[in-house]
């Protein structure tokens, strides 16, 4: 079908011009569709987020005249990143969430929870969604493995206001992982498990923060953090730490594992 340019230029000319506002940490503002109405908490480059008098939080992204200020239709969009005034009020944090610089407020942690397998997991995440976490008033848990999880969860009882989101190292097809996250999914719809294909959280940073082109081969029948400390001559109780501290923010982990913690946070608020 030929487009008609003069017919474009005409609903161009009778479509609603709406006032354009810089999004805020702490502004109040409703979204048109749903009458949702709260405090903007968050800031991203998608979406904003929202939390009401409850504490309830939800996920907005940007649209022409999706928003109420004040009892007007506006449409938000994202703060100048070389404005003065902006900058002196607000900061990115290592998710790459635009939060206030101001320190936050004391919350009460909610009832859901984040579980991860193990030590360096919850390091991992709190390297780059702490800030978002306490805003939120998410608490991050080790699990210390997964073969006991059926159990766990169980004795967790998830419900609508105490969810559980659950982060696997090696999801993929197949696996022991896999079956398991099948396994209590079913069990509850207040249950979310994401993962990442790799063995082990620390292939979840990219190699390039290390210099390196790509994480040593190891070989199946050795621990796969042997090797690679054995391959890259590293100390075994050193090279988490330096690895860790070399984390400033989400670019410097692989997309799938960035993916499935924003996918567990945003299934918890």
């Amino acid at each position: 079908m030929t487009r008609d340019i003069l017919q474009e230029f005409a609903e161009q000319k009778h479509k609603p011009m709406y006032r354009e506002v810089p999004v805020r940490t702490g502004m109040v503002v409703e979204d048109r569709a749903t009458g949702f109405c709260g405090d903007v908490v968050k800031i991203t480059v998608e979406a904003v987020t929202l939390r009401d008098r409850k504490g309830v939080h939800r996920h907005f992204r940007y649209k022409d005249g999706g928003f109420r200020l004040d009892g007007k239709s506006i449409t938000l969009v994202r703060p100048a990143t070389n404005a003065a005034a902006q900058a002196a009020t607000t900061r990115v944090s290592a998710s790459g969430s635009i939060v206030s610089a101001a320190p936050a407020r004391a919350r009460v942690a909610l009832a859901s929870r984040i579980w991860v397998e193990g030590k360096h997991d919850a390091e991992l995440v709190e390297q780059v969604w702490g800030d978002d976490l306490r805003e939120l008033g998410i608490v991050v848990e080790p699990m210390h493995g997964i073969d006991h999880i059926v159990e766990a969860v169980a004795e967790f009882a998830p419900a609508a206001e105490r969810r559980l989101g659950i982060l696997v190292d090696h999801l993929v097809d197949g696996s022991k992982e896999s079956r398991l996250a099948t396994q209590v999914m079913r069990s509850s719809q207040f249950v979310l498990v994401t993962g990442h294909p790799f063995v082990d959280v620390w292939e979840g940073v990219r190699p390039k923060v290390l210099g390196i082109d790509a994480w040593p081969r190891v070989p199946r029948d050795r621990p796969w953090k042997e090797g690679v400390c054995a391959a890259l001559g590293a100390d075994p109780v050193r090279f988490w730490p330096q690895l860790r501290t070399r984390v400033t923010s989400f670019a410097d982990l692989e997309p799938e594992l960035v993916g499935s913690v924003e996918r567990l946070i945003d299934f918890l608020t």
